[in-house]
């Protein structure tokens, strides 16, 4: 579900309307195919101005996700799919989390220090 974004968060509001977007495509709620709201529903959604909607569209355009037709709108192009064993593995770790207090900013900082040292 797309909400508000959060003007505090220190996060630039076009990033965190693509990712809501991207959320959205791997949960399945939006499909290959399927229209996004209007720029303007996007705008009223999200509450910010129509130039921040365009540049968060015109970043998931870029990766391929969605596709503009002139005059018509924007579409998902491309899905995207999430192993059940991932979404287990993440549910588990937000439990373990938060059972010994972390919030979701420390717990944010964390994964992004661990994920930027990891070596696969």
């Amino acid at each position: 579900m797309l909400r508000k974004i959060d003007k505090h968060s220190g996060v630039p509001a076009y990033l965190q309307i693509v990712n809501q977007i991207k959320a959205e495509i791997l949960l399945g709620n939006l499909k290959a195919g399927q229209q996004l709201p209007t720029v303007r529903e996007l705008e009223t959604i999200f509450d910010v101005n129509i130039n921040t909607i365009l540049k968060a569209l015109e970043r998931l355009k870029a990766e391929g996700l969605v596709a503009s037709e002139q005059g018509i709108g924007y579409f998902v192009v491309k899905e995207l799919s999430i192993d059940a064993e991932v979404v287990a593995a993440i549910k588990q770790l937000v439990s373990k989390l938060k059972s010994k207090q972390f919030d979701l900013y420390t717990t944010l900082v964390l994964v992004e220090e661990v994920w930027k040292n990891e070596r696969i």
